[in-house]
């Protein structure tokens, strides 16, 4: 999601890549979820972060403290952030539980995104 977010609102020059520490697929709740906000994201693969290593990257940003944690540290002078934003995929409730728990952490990613590329242009 947050992917979707950053390519979204940078500037056409900025290069948004997006990994994890696993790779398992997108999470089709969060495929709904971004689409219900205009943003489609059913085209982004799910990359392991070792496919990044030879590139320096300015911004590196972990979203998850699992992801913070099992890390590799990549070769680069980049700027790290890290929020630790809930995993809705692990939230148990009814569906339409579910669905809002997406929608909540969305737009908490969503604004997470606004205000990183404003301090990050």
């Amino acid at each position: 999601m947050a992917h979707g977010y950053l390519q979204k609102f940078a500037s056409d020059e900025t290069k948004v890549c997006s990994a994890g520490v696993e790779t398992h697929g997108l999470n089709p709740g969060a495929v709904a979820t971004m689409a219900e906000d205009g943003i489609d994201i059913s085209s982004h693969t799910s990359n392991h972060v070792d496919e990044y290593s030879d590139i320096n990257f300015d911004l590196i940003l972990t979203v998850c403290d699992n992801a913070k944690e099992r890390c590799p540290v990549l070769p680069s002078s980049a700027k790290k952030v890290h929020f630790n934003f809930p995993d809705p995929a692990k939230f148990v409730g009814t569906e339409e539980e579910k669905k809002m728990e997406f929608r909540r952490v969305r737009n908490l990613i969503k604004e997470f995104c606004k205000d990183l590329l404003e301090q990050n242009p």
